[in-house]
C-alpha cells in the first residue's frame, strides 16, 4: 500500500474518545496525548512514523504556536498544519505554561486534520469505554438567564473565532473567558467594551489567513 492508502486505514480504525472533562463548560473532550495514545498501535501496524513540531509565528500584533503533524512511510510525506493563539495571560499560570497550553491546542488540531477527527460530533462523546456509569452529556447552559447579558454577539464571535482558528465553539468560549474574564463579572460597559476588543483581534486573524 502507498503512503495515503495506509493513512485511509488508520483513520478508519482509529477511536480517539473524550477521556478528559471541562468541568467549568460541563463538556467532554478529547486531548493531544489521548489522540497519540490511540493512534500509536495503528502507526506501527501500518509502517507509518509520526513526528509533530511547532514554531512560532506573528500574526498582527499578537503571537501564534503552529504546529505540524508529520506521517511518513518511509518514501511518501503527508502532513498537516494548525495554529493556537497566545492568549496575553492566564491566571494561574507563567510564560512557560501559556506556551505549552497552546502549542497542545495547536497539536491537537493538526492530529484531527491529519486523522480527520471531528470534535463537534464524535460517537465516542455518548460511549462509556466499558464503564458501567453512562458519561454525563452536555446540558445547554442558561447564559443570558444566568449572566443578564445579551450573548448573541458573543456567540456569533465565538463561532468566528473557532472559525479561524480550528477550535470548536465551546474551546473557543474557554479561550475568551481565560484571555477577558468570566462576563458575569463584568457590567455591561465593560461587557461591550470587551466584545468590541474580541471583534478586532478576530477581524485581524481572519485578514491575516486571507
Amino acid at each position: 500500500m502507498n503512503l495515503y492508502e495506509k493513512l485511509r486505514a488508520v483513520q478508519s480504525a482509529l477511536k480517539a474518545p473524550k477521556g478528559q472533562e471541562n468541568k467549568f463548560g460541563g463538556y467532554r473532550y478529547r486531548s493531544c496525548e489521548d489522540i497519540l495514545e490511540a493512534v500509536k498501535p495503528l502507526l506501527a501496524e501500518n509502517g507509518l512514523a509520526l513526528t509533530i513540531s511547532d514554531e512560532v509565528v506573528m500574526v498582527g500584533e499578537r503571537y501564534y504556536i503552529r504546529a505540524t503533524a508529520m506521517l511518513t512511510d518511509g518514501d511518501q510525506v503527508h502532513s498537516v498544519t494548525a495554529q493556537a493563539r497566545e492568549p496575553e495571560s492566564r491566571k494561574g499560570m507563567d510564560e512557560a505554561q501559556v506556551t505549552g497550553s497552546s502549542s497542545s491546542y495547536a497539536r491537537k488540531y493538526a492530529l484531527n486534520g491529519l486523522f480527520c477527527i471531528d470534535d463537534t460530533k464524535d460517537p465516542d462523546a455518548t460511549n462509556t469505554h466499558g464503564k458501567d456509569a453512562p458519561q454525563k452529556q452536555p446540558k445547554p447552559k442558561p447564559e443570558v438567564e444566568a449572566y443578564g447579558h445579551d450573548y448573541s454577539k458573543l456567540t456569533e464571535l465565538c463561532e468566528r473565532s473557532a472559525a479561524a482558528t480550528g477550535m470548536t465553539v465551546d474551546e473557543a468560549k474557554q479561550a475568551f473567558v481565560s484571555t477577558y474574564g468570566n462576563p458575569k463579572h463584568m457590567n455591561e460597559a465593560k461587557y461591550r467594551a470587551v466584545l468590541l476588543a474580541f471583534e478586532s483581534n478576530i477581524e485581524s486573524l481572519e485578514g491575516a489567513n486571507g
